[in-house]
């Protein structure tokens, strides 16, 4: 038997030792985590990597950092800037698949896709996003978290994940550009509120049950609900619960780095590492590239155009219609729209007036105008 056979045959031998000793068979998923820069201290963010490593035993934890008490392996690194050119490197070399991290500046383009336990049905539920910008202009920003959270979804496996939209500022807008794409061929499995009204504008109580897989918002309200998701239990100060505040999502970013809070304590450093092998195996960066093709060939850009030239139109000031009384209310018309909407109905000649219902702004008409002010907003693409 030659020397090469007998090294083919000892490095199978060790494979199946490792296999029957872990219950894996083949190469481990390599996920880094950085150690410096937690409130809680580096023990802590040690404490959930050893616990991330007990429990997954399909994956190998490296520490990014200086010299700690631990089995794990370690890429050395003695400050917060070290740490991230070190992860850095790792990434690009192909030593490490993902990594976890805080404290980390990403580009414009750039936003993260948290996962949170819901507290109503204990249910999983993707935060699209939750750190960084996806855009400076709101409803395009929105309309790429959508995508961003359907790519990390689908990365997770699963395969028609549904999208609620959280009813804050620009949300109506978000739903039309969203069903606008739809029409268009991409593929978006709108959610249904669990409230009588419906719909795919959520409410309070869908985050709370988890009604979507992929709930979309602005970034900043998704970094507060990150924050009260993760820490309701322990008064603030400690996040117990979730998977961290998610990996950064953009078109042609080319790393997979996952942000925790700095008060995230070790069950949620543990549940970010799961979380960041599960989308490295997914192969998260091809899926995203995948979810923007099919966009872009739905009409993503010329959305985006549309929406710029009606923003730097200028505005005209139309006169108010003799005043009636209003009874009739008509929803589903964004908060930033709202004037805009009744000045598109004032110069048809028909008086409205504008008011704030129990799910949003409304529009509020003479019952013997209101088909013929859904028509008007319908037709100015104001409602659907």
């Amino acid at each position: 038997m030659s020397d090469a056979t007998k090294k083919l045959l000892a490095e199978a031998f060790n494979q199946i030792a490792d296999a029957l000793e872990t219950g894996v068979y083949g190469e481990r998923t390599r996920v880094g985590v950085t150690v410096i820069g937690s409130e809680h201290g580096v023990e802590e963010i040690v404490r959930g990597a050893e616990m991330a490593q007990a429990a997954n035993p399909d994956i190998e934890v490296v520490l990014v950092g200086p010299e700690v008490d631990s089995k794990l392996a370690r890429i050395p690194a003695n400050s917060e800037q070290e740490q991230h050119k070190a992860m850095e490197k790792a990434l690009e070399s192909g030593e490490l698949a993902a990594c976890v991290t805080m404290h980390y500046s990403f580009p414009i383009g750039v936003s993260t896709v948290g996962r949170v336990i819901t507290p109503g049905k204990g249910r999983e539920m993707f935060l699209a996003t939750t750190t960084g910008t996806s855009a400076t202009d709101r409803v395009e920003a929105m309309v790429k978290n959508a995508i961003y959270g359907i790519a990390t979804a689908k990365a997770q496996g699963i395969a028609n994940p549904s999208v609620g939209i959280l009813n804050v500022d620009a949300a109506r807008s978000v739903e039309r550009a969203l069903l606008k794409l739809k029409e268009n061929g991409y593929d978006i499995n709108f959610a249904e509120s669990v409230r009588a009204d419906g719909g795919s504008v959520m409410r309070g109580n869908d985050l709370l049950v988890g009604a979507p897989d992929v709930m979309v918002t602005d970034t900043l309200t998704g970094n507060v609900l990150m924050k009260v998701f993760s820490a309701y239990t322990s008064g603030g100060d400690y996040e117990t619960t979730g998977y961290g505040y998610g990996p950064g999502i953009g078109e042609g970013y080319d790393k997979i780095i996952l942000i925790l809070s700095r008060a995230s304590g070790a069950p949620v450093v543990a549940n970010a590492l799961k979380y960041a092998a599960e989308v490295a195996k997914g192969n998260l960066l091809s899926v995203v590239a995948q979810e923007f093709a099919a966009a872009r060939k739905a009409g993503l850009e010329d959305l985006f155009k549309k929406e710029a030239k009606a923003a730097t139109a200028e505005p005209e000031t139309v006169t108010a219609p003799p005043e009636k009384v209003t009874t009739e209310e008509i929803p589903g018309i964004d908060i930033l729209e709202l004037e805009e909407a009744q000045q598109v109905v004032w110069k048809a000649g028909i008086y409205v007036a504008t008011g704030m219902g129990c799910t949003g702004p409304v529009i509020l008409t003479a019952e013997e105008d209101f088909d013929a002010v859904v028509e008007i907003l319908k037709k100015a693409g104001y409602i659907s």
